[in-house]
Parts: structure tokens; C-alpha cells; sequence
């Protein structure tokens, strides 16, 4: 007689189907995040995850010298396209901003463009910003650069943007999903206004972002629970 009672196994399927919500549950979105990136100087004193397009902003503001020093990361929509990030002073989209453009040139090296953008049929390219330049790394692109505000500045409105190419050395139009509508904020710069001393970053809740919650968030949890009801209705049945 046995001793104890040793339950059948389940079917293969449903074994495989468990670790695939083990995966879900325990894999995050690939987005950048602040912690996920490293900066060789301490010239960053906050960063935000930005709501929207896997994008980040760390910056430090200067009030005694109205500067703003940004670095602007996010990946592209394609391998070739451009990340753009732009500060609107009197509307909240990307129409009648002055906007910062990474991408690829023709010979496959980083460049940063400066463009005032009066409308979306009106894109003229600007003069450089001071300490701009664009990098590549792993699928994400990164600007840095250093604007001058005015002085009584203590908030304004920001843009940011992702394309999937770029032909002749312009970016081609962005999707106009609701992650691309939504891409833009309000940063307020009162909450660190001095000169950059340690290498700490402090993950800031300065952008008010005028959008709604990334729709990706969403979309992966819909998945799980589809996966889970059907592993309980594979179990139910066997």
C-alpha cells in the first residue's frame, strides 16, 4: 500500500505556459530609465523618467548663470532614425519650439542639429548650442548640450520626440501615435538650483508632464492576465 499519494505531473503545456508568465512577471519593460544610465562627469544633479517613448532627462540648472545643462536620452524608433528634445517658451507641442536633433549622417556618425521649428511646414536649422553634441550607445541615442534661460525663468514648457528615419540629412515626420501626441511636460527648475558636487543623482519630480500614462504599461498587463487565464483554464481542464 503507499504511503503517499503522488499527484499525476501536468501536461507539458501547461509547464511551459507557467514559465512564460514567470518570465512576464519578472522581466521589465526595456525602457531607459534614470538608473540605467552612467555619466562619466557629475554635471547632472536631477533626473526623470520622462512618461512617455522610453525616454529619460537628467539636467541641472544654474541660477546664478541662467544655464540649463540636459542630456536627453531615448531610443529611436529605428536603428536610423532621430531623437529630438525641444523647449517650447509660449505653447506645449512641438510647433514654435527651438528644438535639438540627434542622428545618424550619411557616413553613419553621430551629429546634433539645432532647428527652430515655427510649424510643422516651417523647419529652419539654428545656431549650435554651447557644450552640444549626440552620442550612440547599444540602440539608444543621447543629446547633451547647455542653453541659456532667462534669468526670471523658473518653469517652461518641453518636448520630446522620436523618428524612424532620416533622408538627406533631415528628419523624416514621427509617428502620431498617442506615446508621440503625448510626449511633452512642464519642467520646473526651482528644485535644484545650484552647481553640481558629488556624483549623485537625485531622481526629480519636476516634470508635470501633460499627458496620460504610458499606454505600454497597459498593453503588458492585459498580456499577463490573458496568459494567466488561460493557464488556469488549462489546469481547470486537466
Amino acid at each position: 500500500m503507499a504511503l503517499f499519494h503522488h499527484p499525476k505531473p501536468p501536461p507539458p503545456r501547461v509547464i511551459l505556459l507557467t514559465y512564460a508568465t514567470l518570465l512576464l512577471l519578472i522581466s521589465p519593460a526595456h525602457s531607459i530609465t534614470c538608473s540605467s544610465q552612467k555619466f562619466s562627469n557629475n554635471l547632472y544633479i536631477n533626473c526623470t523618467d520622462l512618461p512617455t517613448l522610453k525616454a529619460s532627462l537628467y539636467w541641472n540648472h544654474v541660477a546664478k548663470t541662467s544655464s540649463l545643462s540636459i542630456a536627453f536620452v531615448a531610443p529611436p524608433s529605428k536603428p536610423d532614425g532621430w531623437i529630438a528634445w525641444a523647449i517650447n517658451p509660449k505653447g506645449t507641442g512641438m510647433a514654435g519650439s527651438q528644438a535639438l536633433v540627434a542622428f545618424k549622417d550619411s557616413k553613419g556618425s553621430m551629429t546634433l542639429k539645432t532647428y527652430n521649428i515655427s510649424s510643422y511646414s516651417s523647419i529652419v536649422e539654428g545656431n549650435r548650442v554651447l557644450n552640444s553634441r549626440a552620442e550612440y550607445s547599444a540602440g539608444t541615442m543621447k543629446i547633451h548640450a547647455t542653453v541659456k534661460l532667462p534669468k526670471t525663468m523658473k518653469e517652461f514648457n518641453h518636448v520630446w520626440q522620436v523618428g524612424g528615419a532620416v533622408v538627406d540629412g533631415m528628419p523624416v515626420k514621427h509617428e502620431f501615435q498617442p506615446e508621440n501626441l503625448n510626449a511633452k511636460g512642464k519642467l520646473q527648475l526651482e528644485v535644484t538650483e545650484k552647481a553640481p558636487t558629488s556624483n549623485s543623482i537625485a531622481r526629480s519630480p519636476a516634470i508635470a508632464p501633460v499627458s496620460s500614462p504610458n499606454p505600454s504599461y497597459g498593453s503588458r498587463n492585459s498580456a499577463m492576465y490573458v496568459l494567466f487565464m488561460v493557464i488556469i483554464g488549462a489546469l481547470i481542464s486537466n
